[in-house]
């Protein structure tokens, strides 16, 4: 399969090497996190840099999604890490959270059928393949997929990202 990341901003105009957002550096307060490596000081700098208080909860489910670098997370699948991690969470301050985190640009929403929603730690412009036998979401690794015309936004409106995804399932 070969295809061409195409992104769009705000003008309708294509690029290739435009992010929605590179990297959660500099979010919020115009200045760049002082990350070290260390997952839970890296949780409080982006926080913060997000325009988030760090709070005993954000904080643990932070840990929990950045520190094992980029993966792809349902909300029940990250109550289930804090449950067993002894997170004292409920799964609607999990919900919560996860959307303060979105709207704050250090994670990406990416639906599947429109009932299951992953969120994603890696907040470049990419596309992904859904392994439907595992109900599990994967990154695309090749750079180079094609979108060969997009459709044009109707009046007042302009488009904002697009999301590729890939279903695929086991060979009968």
């Amino acid at each position: 399969m070969n295809f061409l990341v195409l992104e769009v901003d705000a003008s309708n105009n294509a690029s290739m090497s435009g992010h929605d957002r590179a990297s959660p550096e500099g979010l919020g307060t115009g200045r760049q996190p002082a990350l070290n490596g260390c997952p839970w000081h890296d949780v409080n700098e982006m926080l913060q840099t997000a325009g988030l208080r760090p709070t005993r909860q954000r904080m643990a489910l932070g840990w929990l999604l950045f520190g094992k670098g980029a993966r792809h997370l349902t909300a029940e699948m990250l109550y289930e890490e804090a449950t067993l991690a002894k997170v004292p969470v409920s799964l609607a301050t999990v919900y919560n959270t996860l959307n303060q985190l979105t709207d704050a640009g250090l994670l990406r929403q990416v639906s599947v059928d429109g009932t299951k929603t992953y969120f994603d730690t890696n907040v470049t412009a990419h596309h992904h393949f859904y392994l439907e036998n595992n109900h599990e979401l994967v990154d695309i690794p090749d750079q180079h997929l094609a979108l060969s015309k997009l459709p044009e936004a109707p009046e007042g409106y302009e488009i904002a990202r697009i999301d590729m995804v890939v279903r695929l399932r086991k060979k009968r």
